[in-house]
């Protein structure tokens, strides 16, 4: 497929099509890899004119959700053909989060300033600065990245690979009494990451924020797989997504919170002295939020593990 942006949108967007019970698994990953790499370029363009930070967030999500698939449902390609995407998806993966990680943390700091007196808003305004700078170092090293010739050709031979049926897909034995469709793979590849999920019962009143960071990733995992067929699920499954996607805030906040404070002072170790009290107070701030929560999830997690949910997920299923 040709590396032209502009070319290679439009032949994704022509393969764009919906999931359907009788497909493969691997078709279904296929058909779900096209909308991300879709919304990757169309992204990379938008990044490409101007860099804005809703961009870089997009095409972040596109990578992940991409890793994610493979991650998910790669057992149903051919090894040899999975490795070396995973590999290029990685570091792209890198290159949008030191962005994305700083985009995070301005915005963060940018919102705390808004609470400070004049003279505490003041204080602030080199800080953000320095932020700023880093972010804009970071944005050119995402810009060369995806200036470079292993990007171009893995834009090339992945678009090649999602938009060829078929390609690459790990055969079956005669001998399996069904074959890999969705509509019978479904449902054991849902409930082996609730169960999964469901296993850190035991832990979650004395959860530590490792834990839950750990928590939150198989919860994106299970958001994940369950929306590549959202298409087949119905209501259900999109009430069960919206449910999946308020627990993933809520952790996300938290890991959000964690991150900023811990980095924070590394990323600004000349303003100890001139913003040292404002910082702190920031510093406070961010803990206090990581308690609240933490202390709150037990709540969050009680929803999530009760007799109603278990049973709106097993009928998203079921009417497979």
């Amino acid at each position: 497929m040709p590396g032209n942006i502009d070319t290679q949108i439009a032949a994704l967007r022509a393969h764009d099509t919906s999931i359907r019970p009788g497909d493969h698994m691997a078709e279904a990953a296929r058909k779900a890899l096209v909308k991300d790499l879709l919304q990757l370029r169309e992204h990379e363009a938008g990044f490409r004119a101007g860099g804005s930070a809703v961009n870089v967030h997009k095409m972040r999500v596109a990578t992940r959700r991409m890793r994610a698939t493979f991650l998910l449902l790669g057992k149903y390609f051919k090894p040899k053909v999975v490795t070396p995407f995973q590999r290029d998806l990685r570091r792209l993966g890198r290159a949008l989060g030191s962005v994305r990680d700083l985009d995070v943390m301005i915005d963060r700091v940018a919102r705390f300033q808004t609470t400070l007196n004049e003279n505490g808003q003041a204080s602030l305004i080199p800080a953000l600065a320095v932020l700023d700078e880093q972010r804009a170092a970071a944005s050119r090293q995402l810009a060369e990245t995806l200036d470079k010739k292993a990007y171009a050709r893995f834009v090339r031979d992945f678009g090649e690979f999602v938009t060829t049926p078929n390609a690459r897909t790990r055969t079956t034995s005669d001998k399996q009494p069904y074959p890999p469709e969705a509509r019978y793979m479904l449902p054991i590849e849902v409930y082996r990451h609730v169960a999964t999920i469901r296993a850190y019962d035991r832990l979650i009143d004395t959860a530590d924020n490792d834990t839950l960071h750990t928590l939150r990733i198989e919860f994106k995992r299970l958001r994940y797989l369950i929306a590549i067929f959202s298409e087949l699920l119905g209501k259900r499954g999109k009430d069960v997504i919206e449910e999946l996607k308020s627990i993933q805030d809520h952790l996300g906040a938290l890991n959000d919170a964690a991150v900023t404070r811990q980095r924070l002072p590394d990323l600004l170790p000349g303003f100890a002295d001139g913003a040292s009290g404002v910082l702190e107070s920031y510093l406070a701030r961010l803990e206090a939020e990581e308690a609240a929560l933490r202390d709150s999830f037990p709540a969050v997690w009680k929803r999530f593990n009760s007799p109603a949910m278990q049973r709106r997920l097993a009928g998203a299923v079921a009417g497979l």
